[in-house]
């Protein structure tokens, strides 16, 4: 596809296992924009949380924490990766223990301030590295760190069929727990923002998703 003329932030929400992340790599991929998953970066700061000993409990604690942790950006392909002192996470951030536990250390107010700016700083790393675009997936993107994004979706599936998708990935992930625990929280709630577009994914398959977004994308 030929490169846009106008530099584009599409920013996509939902729960735990509402495609985000597969919806954002195809359409990354279709319109060459640099991809963004925020939930890694809050499961990366949890993962180091933990091997520093911390709990979700002790928001001072952790708060002189993070004063330690130096943040930086790793692209891979379409794909950025968050540094935290250099350490670039693998597969130990999708543990059970990490499923567990993100949500309660993202409800950190200091957690999700430490994260605030570094997530709309993806743009100036994708616009630096000749990305026609920014796609960012979260549970905040449209509400909070990209409000006045160009294109803003929410994805939505019933419980049983985002189960299921986590089955396939071979995990064990509390789903009605997290989107409990996300969506109650006081700070940056998971919400669908106003005027953004609702998109169910239950009976939709993954082509079906990536190409009613991008003709949403390309109609403007």
């Amino acid at each position: 596809m030929a490169s846009s003329q106008k530099f584009i932030i599409v920013a996509i929400d939902g729960g735990a296992a509402s495609g985000k992340s597969s919806t954002s790599r195809g359409l990354s991929e279709r319109f060459n924009f640099l991809h963004v998953d925020t939930g890694s970066f809050y499961r990366a700061v949890t993962y180091q949380l933990r091997q520093a000993g911390e709990n979700p409990a002790e928001a001072a604690s952790i708060a002189q924490a993070l004063k330690t942790f130096k943040l930086g950006t790793l692209i891979t392909g379409r794909d950025a990766m968050i540094k935290i002192n250099d350490w670039v996470p693998g597969d130990e951030i999708r543990s059970q223990e990490i499923n567990e536990s993100v949500s309660l250390f993202a409800a950190v107010p200091a957690v999700r301030g430490f994260l605030l700016d570094y997530q709309r700083d993806q743009a100036t790393v994708a616009r630096e590295n000749s990305f026609d675009g920014l796609i960012m997936e979260g549970r905040d993107i449209g509400s909070i760190i990209f409000p006045d994004a160009d294109h803003r979706f929410f994805l939505q599936a019933d419980l049983e069929a985002r189960a299921q998708r986590r089955i396939s990935e071979g995990q064990n992930d509390k789903i009605a727990e997290r989107d409990r625990l996300d969506s109650t929280r006081k700070i940056s709630p998971l919400v669908c923002p106003a005027g953004a577009t609702l998109i169910d994914s239950t009976y939709l398959s993954l082509d079906e998703v990536v190409d009613l977004i991008a003709k949403k994308i390309q109609a403007d």
